[in-house]
């Protein structure tokens, strides 16, 4: 009897954590409340949004994309580099209701941060952490006051790892969409990496549809 009882109290304790693994995206049709924004940068964001949530009601994070991305004109994409996104560029804005983290693990205080494209060097130190190159960098609201692209990127990975509170830039990933995207907002889950991608739809230059797959919930590789 006791062992029952024993068993019992355990799956209970672990049905939470099970369930809580879930995510899903819902649409924020509210404008970002640029808090901390310069009006310059406040201005590039679309007026809907997305709130990703864990379980049946936790808040992981809500991001905004940018209206329109500058692409890369005559891009080609290759199996690292997969975004026509010119580097440096804003391409969202993302808020944590609560304390976070990035895709090294990083914990991510509350608050807003933009989110700008960049591409993971290749140098031999980021070996096997991601299929791709592909990812945005967060830096603190009050820290980036201008809707240009960021040209020097020491400076803003510099930027970047003062959100994080660490030597390193604070990051998530992006990966390769699928090639029949969702018409509507969406979660996947990646089960052999213990990722949750969102996926969704930017608009970039001359109305040119790209589609994104950004990972919210997850970490590298060891």
């Amino acid at each position: 009897m006791c062992s029952r009882f024993v068993v019992c109290i355990v799956c209970l304790s672990l049905a939470p954590h099970v369930w809580g693994a879930e995510h899903r995206v819902e649409v924020v049709k509210e404008a970002p409340e640029a808090k901390g924004l310069s009006e310059a940068v406040a201005a590039m964001f679309a007026p809907e949004g997305f709130k990703v949530i864990r379980g049946t009601s936790r808040e992981v994070c809500k991001i905004w994309p940018c209206k329109t991305w500058d692409i890369v004109a005559d891009f080609k994409q290759t199996a690292e580099h997969l975004y026509p996104i010119k580097p440096g560029q804003l391409v969202g804005l993302i808020y944590f209701r609560r304390r976070g983290k990035d895709f090294r693990d990083q914990k991510i205080k509350k608050g807003w941060y933009t989110l700008r494209y960049g591409l993971q060097p290749i140098d031999g130190n980021h070996t096997g952490t991601s299929p791709t190159r592909d990812f945005v960098v967060l830096v603190r609201a009050e820290d980036d006051a201008s809707a240009e692209p960021w040209a020097d990127v020491k400076e803003l990975n510099a930027a970047s790892a003062k959100a994080a509170g660490s030597a390193h830039p604070a990051m998530l990933c992006l990966q390769r969409a699928l090639e029949n995207p969702p018409a509507t907002p969406a979660m996947r889950e990646v089960k052999a990496n213990e990722w949750w991608v969102l996926q969704f739809t930017g608009t970039g230059t001359d109305g040119v549809k790209v589609p994104v797959n950004l990972i919210v919930a997850g970490k590298a590789k060891e």
